[in-house]
């Protein structure tokens, strides 16, 4: 049985081909977007309640707001049905069959993943603060139910291989968001958080990006102030620092791979993993700057992946986490690291625009507000064998400079051009060196 298709009048966050959204669609190009002062403003009346407000705006406050709606569609089907205990009676599951028993804790780890930063900003005396502290609420009360091993809706940590790889996503949600989602929890989904993370070492992880899921995990243990092992840290950073090919880029593994993995997982978890334990070693100590250095390189290549129409080249596997393919850039703003030659507003507004050519296009979503497999509309022939319906939910990393404070350069600011829109507009852009 699916939750049943809410009227748009009732919820209209959830509908982004409403009348008010038709101004945000991925069929205008950047000069609109650049015209954003007539737009109509997007603003939170009530907490769960999107409503428009009339008046011109910065593109910045429009784009952050329409940001949310985005945020909004993808986590309300996954976390309320995880609180009410129906996830699993009410979510579709597109795919191979044998993906039922892991798709749930995909959909959660790395919708949380994505958008921990948000929930950390916390609650204040705005709409959007009183909307942040209901998500964060209901976030942990889906942990509560999820992390229950009595609950229906049990979140299955250590059948198969795949559980290891969510419950990094979930320890990296801890990592982004320590005081909303772990020092908030109740004490006894404290301990059964703990219990969880604790039983993926069973899971032997692959020679490649897998390392790393093994290592997040250990780092947010050490994060709780958990026991936690410190030669699974090692062992990833130091093979990963291995399997650095140059010029912003790691191999998966031995080999390099021509895919979006080093956005996906490496660089993004090597961050955290580094922030959240490296100084505990001068070992790792070390690694920190050059592998912050090699992000923003990385991030730098990203930027000019975004054509002016929003779309990105389509290499390599794993191409239905759609937008979470450009996670390490939304993280390097998010730490306020561009690299020289990238504003924040420009930026803004390529991540704006992959995600209005992707998340908007017909088909996305079912009438259920549940993601289908895709990159751009419905596109089932994408989904490799490991793909179901809760692998998609990593396209929310996408949402992660939402953690910046409206009052940030990130989101104050006009839209900006960036790179490929200067480029083919004939504009003058900087040229490009390898890092």
């Amino acid at each position: 049985m699916r939750a049943r298709a809410r009227d748009p009048r009732e919820y209209p966050g959830r509908d982004v081909h409403n009348a008010g959204m038709r101004e945000l669609t991925p069929r205008r190009t950047f000069l609109k977007l650049a015209a954003a002062s007539g737009t109509v403003a997007m603003g939170l009346r009530q907490p769960g309640t999107l409503a428009q407000e009339g008046g011109a705006v910065a593109g910045g406050a429009a784009e952050r707001a329409w940001w949310i709606t985005v945020l909004r569609r993808l986590a309300d089907p996954v976390l309320e049905n995880l609180a009410a205990g129906t996830l699993r009676s009410r979510m579709p599951v597109e795919g191979p069959a044998n993906r039922r028993a892991v798709t749930h804790l995909e959909a959660v780890g790395r919708l949380l993943a994505g958008i921990a930063p948000w929930l950390e900003l916390g609650g204040d005396t705005t709409a959007e603060g009183a909307a942040r502290a209901r998500y964060a609420n209901l976030a942990r009360r889906a942990l509560g139910v999820g992390l229950d091993r009595s609950s229906p809706d049990a979140l299955n940590f250590t059948e198969g291989g795949q559980p290891l790889v969510d419950a990094a996503f979930l320890a990296q949600a801890i990592l982004r968001a320590p005081r909303a989602l772990w020092q908030a929890l109740e004490p006894s989904t404290q301990a059964s958080l703990v219990a969880a993370l604790e039983s993926t070492r069973a899971i032997q992880p692959g020679f490649n990006n897998w390392l790393l899921f093994s290592a997040t995990v250990e780092a947010a243990l050490a994060r709780m102030g958990a026991r936690w092992d410190r030669v699974r840290v090692d062992y990833a950073l130091r093979q990963h620092e291995q399997w650095y090919k140059g010029d912003g880029i790691y191999g998966d593994g031995p080999e390099l791979h021509w895919d979006y993995y080093n956005s996906f997982v490496i660089q993004p978890m090597l961050l955290d993993v580094l922030d959240a334990c490296g100084g505990t070693s001068p070992a790792w100590q070390a690694l920190a700057g050059p592998v912050a250095r090699r992000a923003q390189r990385y991030a730098a290549i990203q930027e000019r992946l975004i054509a002016p129409d929003g779309s990105w080249p389509l290499v390599g596997r794993s191409l239905a986490y759609r937008t979470g393919a450009f996670q390490l850039l939304a993280q390097v703003a998010l730490r306020h690291a561009l690299p020289a030659g990238l504003t924040p507003c420009s930026v803004r507004s390529a991540l704006t625009a992959a995600m209005r050519r992707s998340l908007e296009a017909p088909g996305t979503f079912d009438t259920d507000g549940w993601l289908h497999i895709g990159v751009c509309g419905h596109q089932p022939v994408i989904g490799e064998r490991y793909i179901s319906t809760g692998s998609l939910y990593l396209c929310a990393a996408v949402l992660l400079p939402l953690g910046l404070p409206e009052a940030d350069e990130f989101w104050s600011g006009p839209p900006a051009p960036w790179t490929s829109v200067l480029a083919w507009s004939g504009k003058e852009f900087p040229i490009d060196h390898a890092g």
